[in-house]
């Protein structure tokens, strides 16, 4: 018998082949994930977000103010949405994220630059994502003095030379100095929950199914809502171990705050853990084998960690992106666990992300129960 032969080599590797074909969940990964990161990397990724929600408290009318605030909507880092009516409105806006900046121009602000009194224009910025307005803080100062030298013409350019006849006054929130822990650690815990209840769930389930131990629990009179909530709740105390473990990590090693309500979290990862466990059951009915629940885990762990915002800012991607983020729960979670923990945020300022979760995890439920099946294939 030769040591090597050629025509067995090509037998096997013809079955191997052959077998690939079969797996079809497979093949769609090995083609599906490349062409994904492709995608959300070339089209979706920017670090250098644009059209950033701002409002404006607008206590002078004059055409100089319109020019600037005009002069930052052309720069296209800034996207006006709204006013506010005081400093309380303004910080619910950027609390809700509803707003990245509140720009705040001030009483008699043309007046006061024609007396050569360099008022000074404040500029809120919501820095729990320094990432996200970094850009736009630094370009502030250039494109507030393009607008005034295109403004302040004719009898008025004498005010328009240098020094500039107004200050801008940035003032950073909830992560005043910019730390990039502070910013990533609150959105890690969304990450980790995600990626270990999808893949508990969905392995277990499936190594059941692979063993025969899934046929003895069909024949039995449980149903299929049953069988979801059995399998589903020993793991919530998985993550209540995980979330713990995090939360308290979180502060002795990166000092994280915790400035906020903490039923309001309490509430918000109880529902967060519940619609990852649902979606690994959903997982599991597509998958035959635990090599295929862990692939396809995998799969919607990308979106994840890309389009909600974890890494990337939400608001630098387009519109198509953002669409897929907003499906996705640990969009959610994330502003969710930014809002309670640096913004202080209470019950009412995540009762939008609640419902949000919510109205996906029953999305999840109602496919994850239509797949089930009474009986073996």
């Amino acid at each position: 018998m030769s040591i090597f032969s050629v025509s067995r080599f090509l037998a096997v590797m013809v079955k191997e082949f052959i077998q690939m074909k079969r797996d079809r969940v497979t093949f769609v990964m090995m083609i599906g994930i490349p062409i994904m990161q492709l995608v959300m990397f070339g089209f979706a990724i920017n670090t250098d977000p644009h059209d950033l929600p701002t409002m404006i408290e607008m206590n002078d009318a004059s055409p100089t103010s319109r020019a600037v605030l005009a002069g930052m909507e052309v720069s296209a880092y800034f996207k006006f949405v709204g006013v506010v009516t005081g400093q309380a409105d303004g910080d619910r806006a950027l609390r809700d994220g509803r707003a990245n900046f509140i720009v705040v121009i001030p009483p008699d602000f043309e007046r006061d630059i024609l007396r050569g009194e360099a008022p000074s224009v404040l500029i809120t910025a919501d820095a729990s994502d320094p990432t996200a307005v970094s850009s736009a803080v630094g370009a502030l100062q250039g494109i507030i003095d393009v607008a005034l030298r295109q403004t302040l013409t004719g009898p008025l350019q004498a005010v328009a030379g240098s020094p500039a006849p107004f200050g801008v006054v940035v003032h950073k929130q909830f992560n005043p100095e910019g730390e990039t822990a502070t910013n990533i650690v609150p959105g890690l815990l969304a990450v980790i929950l995600s990626m270990t209840m999808v893949m508990i769930t969905a392995v277990a389930i499936v190594r059941e199914s692979e063993r025969g131990t899934m046929e003895s629990l069909i024949a039995t009179p449980v149903r299929p809502l049953e069988v979801m909530m059995g399998k589903i709740l020993p793991y919530v105390f998985v993550g209540y171990t995980q979330t713990i473990v995090f939360l308290i990590a979180a502060q002795a090693l990166f000092a994280v705050p915790f400035t906020g309500s903490r039923l309001a979290f309490f509430v918000g990862f109880n529902l967060y853990i519940v619609v990852n466990l649902a979606l690994g059951f959903l997982i599991s009915t597509a998958a035959r084998t635990q090599m295929q629940a862990m692939q396809i885990s995998f799969f919607l762990l990308l979106p994840t960690i890309l389009l909600s915002g974890f890494m990337f800012p939400f608001a630098g991607m387009p519109n198509w992106a953002q669409t897929i983020g907003t499906a996705i729960p640990a969009t959610h979670f994330l502003r969710l666990t930014r809002k309670v923990m640096l913004k202080g945020g209470e019950m009412a300022d995540i009762t939008g992300d609640l419902t949000a979760i919510g109205i996906i995890m029953a999305v999840i439920v109602v496919l994850s129960l239509l797949r089930y099946r009474q009986t073996l294939d």
